[in-house]
């Protein structure tokens, strides 16, 4: 009989100008049609990042456990429900500052959970709990790890009461004196998943794709064509759902027109006219970088810290930030509420294309991946570190139960939640940051 046929995880196709990553397919399966082996499950972490904190009394839900009800601000979570659990009563203290500056305090806290060293230029942090992760497993990926967000902005200068633009901007961290840049065109992100993969693409050819409007397919037609016959049925319905999908993104990012431009308009301030489909195609992007398995390890700012977007858009007109120093004035707390929800309703949206997307036969991208969402402080006015607002998505291959409320006393480092997740992962750690003392239960 004919030994049937087997591909590589890390299989690509295409040729000089685009390499093009495959999703997981039977065909990978050391078993053949059989699912692959628990060991061989890619599990991934994922740190969503919003500014200005919650508006938390309708955050917070009322009864603990397994089918807790939704406030407002949750309210979008209710298709992903079972799979995100709600934690309550985390604290980072190491994010308070010293005086002013709450916000570049909690940002450059948020996954080092480290009080860092108030400056404008001599900045010291330390490492960030997502590059300990990509320490250990990034090699087994073309990305150890990446930082995407929609805000851009340089680490020179003062953003917050006499604290670096590099405390307020960057929440992943190499080493304590290195953040690690994020990107935020969707063109870039695109090409450096595709255009820019193949290493002995010339930048002629790159610069041709894009002038010809070259789709990166077209690199891969002849591989793609080669590889369907190989494939069962199944196979090449999930090859050409993902090609569809690559293909339908990669139009979008260039209809929309919102890739950096050589020539500046008029008044151009650094932001792209669309806000909402800029977020979604960044999770598109991401959606896809995980599918393929290009990054195990991925970090993403809403915005930056202290965020002055206006959300006029969805009937919350005036600055984030402003608006969030409420004063306890029910004006702002409508407007937050309606900010908030819509926040949530983003991050939903990256939980449900995971869930809809498949990693290996018997699950899906979700069921594999630990998601964390939080800010950098709690209530706005306030300026809090206590009582943060806390989702954590995905069970990591069944090893954490998702779909709870759980409430915490005495307020735990979420350093100690870090732990867990690193734990989780297969990443050896006691404890972590200032103030972590071990893992965090999640029984």
């Amino acid at each position: 009989m004919p030994r049937p046929f087997r591909l590589s995880r890390r299989a690509m196709l295409g040729g000089a100008g685009a390499l093009l990553a495959l999703p997981w397919l039977e065909a990978m399966s050391p078993a053949g049609r059989n699912a692959r082996a628990a060991d061989e499950v890619a599990l991934r972490f994922l740190a969503w990042y919003v500014p200005n904190g919650m508006h938390m009394q309708s955050w917070t839900p009322q009864n603990l456990g397994a089918n807790y009800d939704l406030p407002m601000i949750l309210e979008p979570l209710a298709p992903v429900q079972a799979d995100v659990s709600v934690l309550t009563g985390l604290a980072n203290l190491p994010a308070k500052p010293e005086g002013p500056g709450d916000h570049a305090g909690g940002t450059s806290a948020f996954l080092t959970a480290t009080h860092v060293k108030k400056s404008e230029s001599d900045i010291l942090n330390n490492i960030s709990m997502d590059q300990v992760l990509a320490n250990a497993i990034g090699d087994k990926t073309q990305h150890a790890s990446l930082q995407l967000g929609i805000e851009g902005g340089g680490n020179i200068g003062n953003c917050d009461s006499g604290y670096s633009c590099a405390y307020t901007r960057n929440i992943s961290w190499a080493n304590p004196t290195t953040p690690m840049p994020k990107l935020t065109a969707p063109q870039v992100v695109f090409d450096l998943l595709f255009a820019g993969f193949d290493p002995e693409a010339t930048a002629e050819e790159l610069e041709a794709r894009r002038t010809q409007r070259l789709s990166v397919l077209d690199y891969a037609l002849d591989d793609i064509n080669s590889l369907r016959v190989k494939l069962g049925k199944t196979d090449q319905a999930k090859l050409d759902q993902y090609l569809t999908g690559v293909n339908e993104l990669e139009k979008r990012i260039n209809d929309e027109a919102i890739a950096p431009v050589c020539e500046l308009p008029p008044n151009w301030n650094g932001d792209y006219d669309n806000f909402p489909e800029h977020v979604d195609l960044m999770i598109d992007i991401m959606v896809l970088a995980m599918q393929c398995d290009m990054s195990r390890v991925i970090t993403f700012m809403f915005q930056n810290a202290g965020a002055y977007r206006d959300y006029a858009f969805i009937g919350a007109p005036g600055s984030h930030h402003e608006t969030s120093h409420h004063m306890s004035l029910q004006a702002n707390y409508d407007k937050l509420e309606i900010i908030d929800q819509w926040e949530v309703l983003q991050f939903t949206k990256l939980l449900q294309r995971m869930k809809d997307t498949p990693d290996t036969e018997d699950s899906n991208l979700l069921d594999n991946s630990l998601v964390f969402f939080s800010s950098e402080i709690s209530d706005g006015n306030a300026h809090n570190h206590n009582n943060l607002p806390v989702l954590l998505a995905g069970s990591a291959g069944g090893a954490v139960e998702a779909g709870r409320h759980l409430s915490f006393p005495d307020e735990p480092p979420i350093a100690n939640l870090f732990t867990t997740i690193l734990n989780t992962l297969g990443v050896a750690n006691d404890k972590f940051g200032d103030d972590g003392t071990g893992p965090l239960s999640l029984a």
